[in-house]
């Protein structure tokens, strides 16, 4: 029989039941991987993986790690001891997610370590970060793109901005959905004093990039008549920001903070949603927004690159930041009749384009043949030319 490859992925918290994008993209990836023929090993980080899940996930194995709880501390620390841990296992290939984690990459390959690195998307541009951060992130990037054996962008304007930068080339390997069964349950919605079709939806972490505050203003100001606006998610590290968007939604009529949710509750709050809007001013491909076509639903979203990538003809798009144009957007969608068969072409959409199978092989493909060519990557670093002859 022959022997399963040895997969390690790194630089994400955990999962299942943990929020965020690379979280989101690895629970679902992970286990198809496993399915494929990989032993998949995640690392994660022991103040977010629930106990409860265990050592082994749909035939996903954990590792879990220490990792100070700071916003700025834990992804590095986090990643330099997951490559100490990497270099004593010897996987066939380690997975680093996103450029913060790709800091290690050199590091990695000092080790004698077949790496790959996932770019999710340029995270200097998020506003939560300070100068500071941003160039370390930056410098996360170059380490990521350049030292990495293979390289895999979430979407084409990621690749080109990793050419233009970096003169380098990535595979494009984009984002996914699983597509839901549709369910007749509102047992949560209920609980949220929620009716079906007749509130606006928004999925997200509280950080200043999903722009909270612009869909607040512009729900109040379309003044929807028997419509709430519901905000699911938190913040990993709660500060002004959330602060903030907890107040004005407190404050404004008909505003819905639900905090994080997932399982039945989330489906149900996709399922019965009657708009979903994305207004961020950041994304490496919204996961949030791919998930909501599945569920057929309209969607509203802010015309940065990453969502416009997704080209369907069914998004409404509005200039970000542009309050009054989300506005009379709500107000259209609101009063619009869902024309019939819009939801199911939203879900064949996304089913023909999206599904986590279908990345899952173009992902394993990666990783054969990065073992079947030993090493395209020329390094220009001598003692990385000497670990590569090894």
């Amino acid at each position: 029989m022959k022997k399963p490859l040895s997969i390690m992925w790194l630089g994400l918290r955990g999962f299942p039941m943990v929020q965020g994008g690379v979280e989101t993209h690895a629970e679902n990836l992970c286990p198809h991987l496993a399915t494929l023929g990989c032993e998949v090993t995640v690392i994660v980080r022991s103040s977010y993986q629930r106990p409860d899940v265990g050592p082994e996930w749909k035939n996903v194995r954990f590792r879990t790690i220490w990792s100070p709880r700071s916003k700025r501390l834990e992804a590095i620390v986090h990643t330099f001891l997951g490559v100490m841990y990497a270099a004593i296992k010897r996987p066939d290939i380690l997975h680093i997610q996103a450029i913060g984690p790709g800091l290690m990459t050199p590091l990695a390959r000092l080790f004698g370590l077949r790496v790959v690195v996932t770019h999710h998307g340029p995270d200097y541009d998020r506003q939560k970060w300070g100068a500071l951060a941003k160039q370390v992130l930056r410098l996360g990037e170059y380490c990521g793109m350049r030292f990495a054996n293979r390289r895999i962008a979430i979407s084409d304007g990621i690749r080109q901005l990793v050419r233009q930068k970096h003169g380098l080339d990535c595979a494009v390997i984009p984002n996914g959905v699983e597509m839901p069964e549709r369910t007749a349950s509102i047992t949560s919605i209920d609980r949220f004093g929620l009716q079906p079709q007749r509130y606006v939806l928004l999925v997200s972490r509280f950080v200043p990039e999903k722009r909270h505050h612009d869909l607040i203003q512009a729900f109040a100001s379309a003044a929807l008549h028997g419509w709430k606006l519901v905000l699911v998610g938190s913040a990993d590290h709660p500060d002004s920001y959330t602060a903030s968007v907890l107040e004005m939604a407190k404050a404004t009529p008909d505003v819905i903070c639900t905090g994080f949710q997932t399982g039945m509750a989330l489906k149900e709050l996709y399922q019965h949603a009657g708009i979903f809007v994305l207004p961020s001013s950041h994304e490496g491909l919204p996961i949030a927004l791919l998930e909501a076509m599945s569920y057929g639903l309209p969607a509203i979203a802010s015309d940065i690159g990453a969502n416009r990538e997704i080209d369907c003809n069914d998004i409404d798009y509005f200039p970000v930041g542009d309050v009054q144009s989300l506005s009379s957007l709500l107000k259209q969608r609101a009063a619009a009749s869902q024309e019939a068969g819009q939801r199911d072409r939203l879900r064949s959409f996304v089913l023909e384009r999206y599904r986590w199978l279908d990345i899952g092989k173009r992902t394993f493909e990666i990783y054969t043949g990065l073992l079947a060519e030993r090493d395209q990557y020329q390094p220009n670093h001598g003692l990385l030319k000497w670990l590569d002859r090894r």
